[in-house]
């Protein structure tokens, strides 16, 4: 029965070579690759069958080597080229029978110009080399080294990566991956290739003459390495040798320091004695006498070393044995340590002596620093149990570079390389659990840190302070936890110092900080566990500094800080659980409750708009509104907020004062409204459509007042941010869904048609300008309505959102603005410009594939509005946006069909607008339409053909490089229209 299997299994298989041979299509050919490789394992062959006809079975399946993907990109093929070179892979590696027949293959492809066969020549390499196994492999040594060695050479695989072109960057992305799969296939072949004598591998290489010859050209030069691009590639190439080596095993690694190492410590005068600690700085004369590459070939051994230690499966007492590299490196890891030391001190020094404004290195001596502090950092993460350096070097490693960030921020480079090594070397004593590295790292770093935020100096400037402490806070939870406090504390006192005594340079500093806090720490810090407590913490501090502000009776004078402040807020409790916001909000309610001329009663039904005015009272009780409104818009849904009707009535009023943060935190109550109609959970006597009604008929009664229109002439900027308040209403209610969103709509376009009735004729000049400018509120009002925000209504801050609320709005609200605007076809420009700046809002704030399903309505109106708002440079961004809908209507198989239809009024435009002066991204937009529109239908577009051309000859002198380059481009596409 076995016999019978065996048999078969033979038989399948010359079946399914057969059918492989003359397999044309790429799914099946993928099949029959998977078939092979099955029944070979599946099969085995004591017969040894597979092994005589190995090389038939074989040449067939080499025939596809390497895979050629030639189809089409429109066949409907679900194999790709990865998956049939994958599957081809398998199919060699499934027996090691194919060993004599494969790795010749493979090795000769390795030497092919084509890239991707060299590629894939490497990926098959390294799986054979496992598959096949040592006894068989052992005698193809020298062959895979040979190869892989040229190939490295060829390819180093560090080389950065210098993009120009797409085709160049194709062709230097497959070079990188060349480079990085010749080492990953010399790392495989140092583990796999093994025998009782396990140094012939390592000896072809470390003795290789090619590699000896490199290694001392490259030292030789390496003095001055900063200007040869040569040999940075044979640079590379050498330390990824030597790495891919060390990473390998201790005895490999021992081996390379053996014999390596030793010479590169002589190029770099460091002393192997031991004896010494420290070297003359006297004897290195910058930059002469710097070895750059030296450095750089230490640092990559080094680093491999250290990779070593981390690697858990190589966790044992043999790195700890006498005689491996790490007993040599100890030796002179001190030494080396204080000369990479003392070369970022000199390389500072020499940079400093020279007669300039500014710092500057060159390209060796930036070099130098960059290797020296690798070097260094390098050194200082080594784990606890195999650290080359005592804690005293570590501890003059760190004191070295804080010195380096506090003292020397005139030199950019040595102060940004400083920090970013600082920064990694805290993060490895988190990564490794260094508890003896952590205490000398705080006391060193962190704590010196943290004293730049508690001096009062000059010496280093505020946005470097904020950017060493962000670099150290970032590094781990304590650093942090410690930096977050600092921060809160420097906070506190220059709120304090700005709003008691007025003192500008206390708000801007105040600023910085609060901008720091919430930017950059605060998301990094959310990110950790147990951090709802301190922000809570800090959250209701700012409360109780706000409480002591007010019981101070002081005028704020400064300006910009209550925004910072708002921000800050806003992030914070944003980040907060549900119960940690309700301590928040009890606490900011009960400190602006307590303020006696706030209006902080409900409305009656017999309130009479008079009474809705704020009494007189000092600025910070503005500021507690905002604040407090920061609050309330980043509550979460399910927070229980206190007294909602009295809170309705107090933002109802600061919106109609126009404060904007009241808008917001209005809207943001109704949008977060419960769903369910559980009033209970809001405090309040109302129901949520009760509710809307009180908000829109205080507003609607005030804002279409004459009184209102009166109060608002000294001051426009009110009257703008009361409209925008009324939007933001209209925002929230429109992102959750509500109908009542419609009533607000209706309302814009009154205000829109007031400035175009028969009524304007009887009003002064005064009141037609408060009319005109109350149009213009309303008709950027939709933009409010329509687009992202990031201070309110947003995923961030827990907005409801229905989804699609967008296209809904576009597809009720287009038809009455469409019919507006026919309407009013005949009116003056100007009151026809606000209709098109609200048509122009919505438009290009609707998700485009709404746009284009209506384009055959849409594009007339479009081209109309694009031409009117043209005549006002104050329309620039919308004109940019609208031509952005423009192109995409163009690239939609109907909407070409809607363009053709209007084909010279697009043209006519188009023509216009490639000279538009008052924005670059408005002419090249422009002519990229042009271009797209080339290849519509020539009987529509050859009429066409030299209005454009005269239009783009113009656009050739543009002062811009891109729009020329457009203009060259499109010239070419129409004049090649016969």
């Amino acid at each position: 029965m076995q016999d019978e299997s065996h048999i078969l299994g033979d038989e399948l298989l010359y079946g399914i070579c057969e059918a492989v041979d003359e397999e044309k299509d790429p799914d099946c050919l993928m099949l029959s690759f998977q078939l092979v490789e099955i029944v070979i394992r599946l099969f085995p062959d004591p017969s040894d069958l597979v092994t005589r006809f190995a090389g038939d079975i074989f040449e067939i399946l080499s025939k596809y080597f390497p895979v050629y993907f030639t189809h089409g990109g429109g066949d409907e093929l679900h194999a790709t080229r990865d998956d049939l070179s994958r599957a081809l892979m398998n199919a060699f590696c499934s027996t090691p029978n194919f060993e004599p027949f494969a790795i010749p293959l493979l090795l000769d492809k390795l030497s092919s110009s084509l890239q991707s066969a060299k590629l894939d020549s490497l990926k098959y390499l390294t799986n054979c080399l496992r598959c096949y196994g040592a006894d068989r492999m052992l005698k193809h040594s020298k062959a895979i080294w040979l190869n892989l060695k040229d190939v490295i050479f060829s390819f180093p695989p560090q080389r950065p990566l210098v993009l120009t072109t797409e085709s160049s960057q194709d062709t230097e992305r497959v070079e990188h991956q060349i480079g990085k799969e010749a080492l990953s296939c010399l790392q495989t072949a140092m583990l796999c290739l093994t025998s009782p004598d396990k140094d012939v591998f390592i000896n072809l290489i470390l003795e290789d003459e090619d590699v000896v010859k490199r290694f001392g050209f490259v030292l030789n030069e390496g003095y001055s390495v900063g200007t040869s691009v040569d040999i940075h590639g044979q640079l590379n190439a050498l330390g990824s040798i030597f790495s891919t080596i060390s990473k390998s095993s201790t005895y490999f690694c021992t081996r390379v320091f053996q014999k390596y190492f030793p010479c590169l410590l002589d190029f770099l005068g460091v002393s192997r004695s031991g004896a010494s600690y420290s070297i003359e700085m006297n004897n290195v004369n910058f930059p002469g006498r710097v070895n750059n590459a030296a450095l750089y070939l230490c640092n990559d051994i080094l680093s491999a070393c250290k990779e070593l230690t981390l690697d858990s499966l190589v966790f044992s007492q043999d790195i700890l044995e006498q005689d491996t590299w790490w007993h040599v490196l100890k030796r002179f890891s001190d030494s080396l340590s204080y000369f990479a030391g003392s070369l970022v001190t000199t390389c500072n020094e020499a940079a400093n002596s020279q007669i300039q404004q500014a710092v500057t290195h060159s390209k060796i001596q930036q070099e130098s620093i960059l290797y020296s502090m690798k070097v260094l950092q390098t050194l200082a993460t080594f784990p606890e149990h195999y650290s080359p350096i005592s804690e005293s070097v570590y501890h003059d490693i760190l004191l070295m570079l804080i010195s380096v960030v506090t003292c020397k921020y005139d030199d950019v480079y040595l102060w940004n390389l400083s920090l970013k090594t600082l920064g990694q070397i805290g993060s490895s004593i988190e990564d490794i659990h260094d508890s003896a590295k952590g205490t000398i790292y705080s006391r060193t770093v962190v704590e010196r840190a943290i004293s730049l935020l508690q001096v009062d100096d000059t010496a280093l400037p505020l946005s470097l302070k904020l950017d060493v402490v962000s670099e150290i806070g970032a590094i781990a939870l304590d650093p942090m936890s410690r930096v977050l406090k600092a921060l809160e504390e420097a906070i506190v006192f220059h709120i304090s110092k700005a709003c008691v005594d007025g003192r500008t340079e206390s708000a801007e500093t105040a600023i910085c900080l609060l901008e720091c806090y919430s930017c950059k720490l605060l998301p990094r810090f959310c990110t950790l566990q147990d951090f709802d407590e301190v922000l809570v913490l800090f959250a209701i501090r700012l409360w109780e500094q706000m409480e002591s502000l007010v019981a101070s009776k002081n005028e704020i004078k400064v300006q910009g800080l209550l925004d910072s402040l708002m921000m800050t807020m806003k992030l914070l409790v944003a980040s907060c659980s549900e119960e940690q916001q309700s301590l928040i909000v009890k606490r900011a309610y009960t400190i602006v409750s307590a303020v006696k001329c706030l209006p902080l009663q409900p409305f009656s039904p017999s309130s009479k708009l008079e009474e809705l005015r704020i009494s007189p009272g000092f600025s910070i009780h503005n500021w507690l509104v905002s604040l407090f409104a920061s609050v309330v818009i980043a509550l979460r849904p399910q927070t229980t907020l206190p007294d909602v009707d009295i809170l309705l009535n107090m933002f109802i009023v600061f919106l109609l004062e126009g404060q904007l943060p009241a808008a917001q935190a209005l809207a943001s109550i109704l949008n977060k409204w419960p769903s369910n109609g559980n009033i209970s959970e809001l405090s309040s006597v109302y129901t949520f459509d009760q509710a809307i009604d009180l908000v829109l008929e205080k507003c609607f009664t005030v804002l279409s007042s004459s009184s209102f229109l009166a109060n608002f002439y000294s001051s426009n900027d009110s009257k703008i941010n009361a409209i925008a308040g009324l939007a933001w209403v209209g925002k929230g209610l429109l992102m959750r869904g509500h109908e009542k969103v419609k009533e607000i709509t209706m309302f814009f376009l009154k205000c829109l048609l007031s400035s175009q009735n028969s009524e304007i004729m009887q009003l002064n000049q005064k009141e037609l300008d408060a009319r005109s400018l109350l149009a213009t509120s309303a008709a950027d009002a939709f933009q409010l309505i329509m687009s992202d925000s990031d201070v309110c209504l947003s995923k961030q801050f827990h907005a409801t959102t229905k989804p699609l609320y967008k296209q809904r709005f576009f597809s009720s609200l287009i038809p009455v603005l469409l019919s507006s605007v026919k309407e009013y076809a005949t009116m003056n420009t100007n009151y026809r410009t606000v209709l098109y700046r609200a048509f122009g809002h919505l438009i290009s704030n609707t998700p485009l594939a709404a746009v284009v399903a209506e384009s055959h309505k849409i594009v007339p109106t479009l081209v109309d509005c694009l031409g009117i708002l043209s005549l006002n440079t104050q329309n620039k961004d919308l004109i940019y946006s609208l031509l952005l809908v423009l192109s995409g209507i163009l690239m939609d198989k109907n909407g070409k069909e809607h363009i053709t239809e209007n084909i010279h009024l697009v043209i006519n435009l188009l023509a216009k607008l490639v000279l538009y002066p008052h924005m670059m991204l408005v002419r090249e937009t422009a002519l990229q339409c042009l271009v797209a529109m080339s290849g519509l239908p020539h009987s529509r577009i050859y009429p066409m053909r030299l209005q454009v051309l005269r239009a783009v000859t113009k656009a050739l002198d543009d002062k811009k490089w891109a729009v020329r380059q457009e203009a060259v481009r499109c010239r070419q596409a129409w004049a090649s229209i016969a």
